[in-house]
């Protein structure tokens, strides 16, 4: 699981990356220095994706709440 720290931490490098936390949240850092909290999820078969917003004015808790509202919708239909 992903930590407040190792969010804070996570330097740009050439290649864009992913920190990975539970269920599928994932912190995406760019190369030009843009870190998105983003959620991948499937919804009628098909692979999808879902930005939460920017880090660190998204936090680490906050991400994981709106990725649990967004489960329960989607979930929902």
């Amino acid at each position: 699981m992903l930590s407040e720290n190792k969010a804070k931490a996570a330097k740009s490098r050439q290649k864009a990356y992913k920190l990975s936390d539970s269920a599928r949240l994932n912190l995406f850092i760019t190369p030009s220095g843009g870190n998105l909290w983003r959620w991948n999820y499937v919804y009628d078969g098909k692979q999808k994706s879902m930005a939460f917003g920017p880090f660190p004015r998204v936090s680490l808790a906050e991400a994981r709440e709106k990725r649990d509202a967004a489960h329960k919708l989607v979930s929902e239909g």
